[in-house]
C-alpha cells in the first residue's frame, strides 16, 4: 500500500518510503543528533510499510525540550485572547484538511472512515472550545477579614507541557492537551505513539503553517515534536523543564511516568486504562441498549480506553440478550477500514492480536464460556492484517482475567439479580474511567449516578460508555490515574495559581488578630 496521491499533496508528506522522516519543527541540523538507524512505519490494515523515522536520541531530546521552555518564557506574555488566535488558526487548518487527515488516521491506525473523522472532528471541536476559553481564563475576588484588603486568585501560565499519546486516538488527544495547553500560555513537547508517526507529523505541520502565517507574534518552537519509543517518552518525563506530563496509554505505563515525574515533584495528568461497564435492567429499552452495547465494545476494534468489556445484565433477561448480542456481533461487517458500510476494521498489530487470544485461553480456563467470536477472519479481509471476530464471554462475575483490561474486541456477559449487586460489580475493578445504565426507573439511575453508585469518572444513562463529547471533562479514577482533559475546568490543569493580597489603606494590619509592634 501507498500513500494516496491526493492525501500527501494535501499533507505535503512526500517520499516517506524513500528516507528517514524528521519532523521539520525540530531544530535545525537535527540530523547531527541522530541515530543511524530508522524504525518502519506499517498500516494495521495489511502491513505494507509506510515509510521509516529515526527516533530522537537523547540529545536531540534535550534539545527540543530547552526550545520549547525558551519558547515559553516569550509566549506567557502574550496576551491570552492572542494566543487563542492562534490556536483559531490552527483549527480552520485541520478543518480545511479534514478529510485527509481522517483517510491518514485510517491508514496508520486503522479506524473505519467515520471513527476517523469523528477523531478529526473533535479537534477541530476542541480548538473552537479553546478560542472561547482564551478569554475566560478567569480567578476568583476572595473577602478579607482585614479592613481595606483584598484577595484574589489568579491563573499563570505553567510551562511547556510535555505529551505523551497512544496510538488509538493518534490527533485527539494530543487536540485536548495542546490546544488548552497553547491558550494556558505554555509550550508543548509532543511524544507521539511510535505506532502513528505520521499523524503526528501531519498535525505538527499544520502548525508550524499556522504560526508562520501569524508573522513574529508566535514565538518559534512553542510547539515540538519528538519522535521515537519508550526511551523518548522516559526523557520527556524526566526532563525538569517540563513541570507537567500528560501521559495517555497503559496503568503500567502511567506508574512508570508517575513515579519519575513525582521524583522531582512535577505534575502528572494521567489518562490510562479502563476496564468499562455497563448495566441493562429490567426497565431498560433493549433495542437502544443492544445498538449502544455493539458500538461501544466493538467500536475502534475494542481498542479505545473507553471500551465496554463488562456487560450486566439482569438475570431476568441474560439468556435472551445473550441470543441478541450473539446476532448483533455475528452481523458486524468486518474488512477494510476504507471500505463503505465496514464497522469493525484491524487489530494495530500482531501483539494486539495474540494478547487477545490470550485473555480468550484465560477465560475459558476460568470458568467463562465463550458464546461467539475471537477467531481470525482471513477471508474477505487484506492480507496480513490482523481481523477478529468480536468476542462474547458469559462469566459469572468479575474472574481474575475480567479484572483486566485487554485492548481488543472481548465482552465480558454476568448477570445480576439486585441493582446493588451491579453496582458493586461495576466498581469491583482497579479501573475506574466509564460506566452506563440502561433504565427507565429514575431512582436507578440516581442510584448509579450517587454517591453510593459507579465509581468511575463518567457514569452515564442511557447512552453506552465510549463517544465523550469535548465540552465535559474527560477522565477517570483508581488505576485510570486521576486525570482530566479537555472541557469544563481542565484548563486549570495547564495553569499554576497564585494568591495575591493587596493592602490599600494606609495600615499594616496582620491576618487572624495577630499584633506585632516595633
Amino acid at each position: 500500500m501507498s500513500l494516496p496521491l491526493d492525501l500527501i499533496a494535501d499533507l505535503r508528506l512526500s517520499d516517506l518510503a524513500a528516507e528517514p522522516l524528521w519532523p521539520s519543527a525540530l531544530v535545525a541540523g537535527a540530523a547531527h543528533y541522530a541515530d543511524a538507524d530508522s524504525r518502519i512505519m506499517r498500516s494495521p490494515i495489511d502491513a505494507a510499510i509506510l515509510g521509516h523515522f529515526v527516533p530522537a536520541t537523547a540529545g536531540l531530546a534535550n534539545h527540543a525540550v530547552e526550545a520549547a521552555h525558551g519558547a515559553f518564557l516569550k509566549w506567557r506574555c502574550v496576551p491570552a485572547p492572542l494566543r487563542g488566535e492562534l490556536v483559531r488558526c490552527i483549527g480552520n487548518k485541520i478543518r480545511l484538511r479534514k478529510t485527509a487527515l481522517a483517510r491518514l488516521i485510517t491508514l496508520e491506525a486503522g479506524k473505519i472512515c467515520s471513527e476517523a473523522e469523528g477523531e478529526v472532528q473533535e479537534c477541530i471541536d476542541i480548538c473552537d472550545f479553546a478560542v472561547g476559553l482564551a478569554r475566560q481564563l478567569h480567578g476568583l475576588t476572595i473577602a478579607s477579614e482585614r479592613p481595606k484588603h483584598r484577595m484574589m486568585e489568579q491563573w499563570q501560565p505553567l510551562g511547556a507541557v510535555g505529551i505523551i499519546t497512544s496510538f488509538n486516538f493518534p490527533m485527539a488527544v494530543w487536540a485536548w492537551n495542546a490546544m488548552l495547553g497553547l491558550v494556558c500560555g505554555d509550550a508543548v513537547v509532543w511524544k507521539p505513539s511510535e505506532k502513528a508517526p505520521l499523524c503526528a507529523i501531519a498535525l505538527q505541520r499544520l502548525v508550524e503553517e499556522a504560526i508562520d502565517e501569524m508573522n513574529d507574534t508566535i514565538p518559534a518552537h512553542v510547539c515540538q515534536l519528538i519522535l521515537g519509543e519508550h526511551e523518548a517518552g522516559e526523557r520527556i518525563a524526566s526532563h525538569p523543564l517540563l513541570p507537567l506530563i500528560s501521559a495517555t496509554g497503559s496503568s503500567r505505563m502511567g506508574r512508570v511516568v508517575a513515579q519519575t515525574v513525582a521524583a522531582r515533584l512535577g505534575r502528572v495528568l494521567l489518562e490510562l486504562g479502563g476496564n468499562n461497564a455497563l448495566i441493562v435492567t429490567p426497565s431498560a429499552n433493549l433495542d437502544m441498549a443492544l445498538q449502544a452495547i455493539v458500538f461501544a465494545a466493538v467500536g475502534t476494534a475494542g481498542q479505545r480506553c473507553t471500551t465496554l468489556r463488562r456487560l450486566i445484565v439482569h438475570e431476568s433477561l441474560i439468556d435472551q440478550f445473550a441470543e441478541r448480542l450473539v446476532q448483533g456481533f455475528d452481523n458486524v461487517p468486518i474488512g477494510h477500514p476504507s471500505d463503505d458500510g465496514v464497522l469493525l476494521g484491524p487489530l494495530i498489530d500482531a501483539d494486539a492480536y495474540w494478547a487477545m487470544q490470550q485473555a480468550l485461553q484465560a477465560a475459558e480456563q476460568q470458568g467463562g464460556q465463550r458464546l461467539t467470536g475471537g477467531q481470525r477472519v482471513e477471508q474477505g479481509v487484506p492480507l496480513n492484517g490482523f481481523y477478529v471476530r468480536p468476542a462474547l464471554i458469559r462469566v459469572a462475575g468479575n474472574l481474575d482475567i475480567v479484572r483486566e483490561e485487554t485492548f481488543a474486541p472481548i465482552l465480558y456477559l454476568m448477570p445480576y439479580a439486585e441493582l446493588d449487586d451491579a453496582i458493586e460489580l461495576n466498581n469491583a475493578v482497579s479501573q475506574g474511567l466509564s460506566s452506563a445504565i440502561f433504565t427507565d426507573s429514575v431512582r436507578e439511575a440516581e442510584a448509579f449516578l450517587g454517591p453510593a453508585g459507579s465509581d468511575c469518572g463518567i457514569a452515564n444513562v442511557n447512552i453506552g460508555t465510549s463517544g465523550a463529547e469535548i465540552g465535559a471533562a474527560f477522565g477517570g479514577e483508581k488505576d485510570t490515574g486521576g486525570g482530566r482533559e479537555a472541557g469544563s475546568d481542565a484548563w486549570k490543569n495547564y495553569m499554576r495559581r497564585t494568591t495575591n493580597t493587596i493592602n490599600y489603606g494606609s495600615e499594616l494590619t496582620l491576618a487572624q488578630g495577630v499584633r506585632f509592634t516595633l
